[in-house]
């Protein structure tokens, strides 16, 4: 494997299908091997184990809280007591559900499948991620996680738009893309760049789902024009902007300002310490070094495998305001020097083949995800 030079005259491509794609490959970056913590087999059997019961649990007051609180928002709608009732019910469902897509999505949540597939559907849908979009782009992230070119989630390419980030808080360019992408999707097409990880076979559940989408939209916005009143949308649609602002603060701090490039999650993900509440509309995602090494290891056991491989990782951030300390200043300085980032201490890793030996083969994240009942 060997780094990518920087091209000052060029910059760096992101797209999927420029020409960044092919140095990656060529710099053998593509689906490659990366650096794993060495944890004795035994041990990730356990922390690998699934449950239905936490899921569950949680699960039921994730919803619970929604109902409560939109209740209240609409005994108090017209007032300003229905103000905090809304500010809850959009958290919920335009923060805590993008956690709850993603660990559905991987189908590390709940043991019994069905259960993965359907609060993925539900928290697809409120989030507005297509499901069977995001269920491969997602997979590709794990594969080659922060390899510009060939990763399609990267939050901020370099140089950042400082602008942009601003109307992402809002969720603005989101709803806007998603809209623009379900209708053409409704129209039975796809982008070159979706082409590219999407395989041919999921095209029709595409456009299905998208003509199912527009369909749910239109209705809540023709109720929306009949009633008069701004409820209906204010518990569909417009919750993924007034209350996707936390989701996005925690997404920024995930591999923001870090390595590109490299395949040691150590250099390219940050793990951080938060409160219960947080940690409970994060789904542990806080986590997230170790969630990237060990992608199947669902979300309520990503604090004890911290534990395990904390002694073989970077220092972990004691709060979200000391990583946007590091954050704020090295997205300023990548403005000005794109090839900037953070360089996070370790200690030179042990070979891969070490590692292996010492753990034992260990289940990851592919580019092949398993398939849903509902997709």
């Amino acid at each position: 494997m060997s780094q990518i030079p920087f091209d000052p005259e060029r910059g760096k491509d992101y797209s999927l299908t420029g020409d960044q794609a092919r140095r990656a490959e060529e710099a053998g970056l593509v689906s490659a091997v990366w650096y794993q913590c060495p944890v004795p087999r035994k041990r990730m059997k356990e922390l690998m184990r699934r449950s239905d019961g936490r899921a569950i649990r949680d699960t039921a007051i994730w919803l619970g809280a929604m109902i409560l609180s939109g209740w209240g928002g609409y005994v108090f709608w017209g007032s300003a007591a229905c103000v905090p009732f809304f500010l809850v019910y959009g958290l919920l469902y335009g923060t805590a559900a993008n956690s709850r897509w993603h660990e559905t999505g991987h189908g590390t949540a709940f043991k019994t499948r069905w259960m993965n597939d359907v609060v993925y559907q539900l928290a697809c849908f409120m989030v507005m991620y297509e499901p069977q979009i995001w269920r491969w782009s997602h997979a590709r992230h794990h594969t080659d996680t922060i390899i510009v070119g060939r990763d399609p989630e990267i939050v901020e390419p370099r140089p950042p738009r400082l602008n942009m980030i601003v109307l992402k808080l809002l969720s603005l360019p989101h709803v806007y893309n998603i809209f623009k992408s379900l209708f053409l999707h409704a129209t039975g097409q796809m982008t070159e760049e979706e082409k590219v990880f999407v395989p041919e076979a999921e095209f029709p559940k595409v456009y299905r789902t998208a003509r199912i989408w527009l369909a749910l939209h239109a209705a809540v916005i023709a109720l929306t024009l009949y009633l008069h009143s701004w409820l209906p949308m204010m518990y569909v649609l417009l919750p993924t902007m007034y209350g996707g602002w936390l989701s996005y603060v925690f997404g920024l701090t995930q591999h923001v300002g870090l390595a590109e490039d490299e395949l040691d999650h150590r250099k390219n993900c940050r793990t951080i310490y938060m409160n219960p509440v947080l940690r409970f509309l994060y789904s542990d995602m806080n986590y997230h070094l170790e969630h990237h090494m060990f992608p199947m290891v669902p979300y309520h056991a990503l604090a004890r495998l911290h534990e395990e491989i904390k002694d073989d990782c970077p220092p972990p951030y004691k709060s979200i305001a000391e990583a946007y300390r590091e954050i704020i200043p090295t997205l300023l300085k990548q403005r000005k020097d794109p090839t900037y980032y953070v360089k996070r201490p370790i200690r030179e890793p042990v070979s891969q083949a070490v590692a292996a030996a010492e753990s034992g083969p260990v289940e990851r994240e592919t580019s092949e995800p398993r398939q849903s009942a509902f997709s």
